[in-house]
């Protein structure tokens, strides 16, 4: 079988509290461990997405609604949709690993990393898809 969960692959989180939320893998275990003896990825998503904006709005304004709500999260294979896209955010693998879920200092501290990182690659104006809730 193909490995299809690859670092950067963007994928869509199907069961649970963050169900229809898009994601991007950050680190893929085909086999599973001895905590998880299942195929699961680390993936950080998008929990709240930027609200619109207009060209009427100020800048404080648009900071505001430019604004990410991220999440991280250790998910199985069978709750991951993958989607053709992949997103090259090399910065973010070295933010999150497995011991990153043991203490909740170091989780908060990863989200903040990509909460920064998330909210520059918008700002730039790349993958506008991913950034887009699915329903709205």
């Amino acid at each position: 079988m193909p490995k299809v969960y690859k670092p950067g692959k963007v994928a869509i989180v199907l069961q649970g509290r963050q169900a229809g939320k898009k994601v991007v893998v950050i680190k893929q275990n085909d086999e599973g461990t001895k905590d998880r003896p299942y195929p699961h990825a680390i993936v950080a998503g998008i929990e709240r997405y930027p609200r619109k904006v207009t060209r009427s709005m100020g800048a404080k304004k648009l900071t505001r609604r430019s604004r990410v709500k991220p999440f991280i999260k250790v998910v199985n294979y069978s709750h991951l949709f993958p989607t053709r896209y992949a997103l090259e955010l090399e910065s973010l693998k070295g933010s999150v690993s497995a011991d990153t879920f043991k203490e909740p200092s170091q989780r908060e501290d990863s989200k903040k990393n990509i909460k920064k990182l998330f909210e520059e690659r918008y700002q730039s104006g790349k993958n506008k898809w991913f950034f887009q809730a699915l329903r709205f």
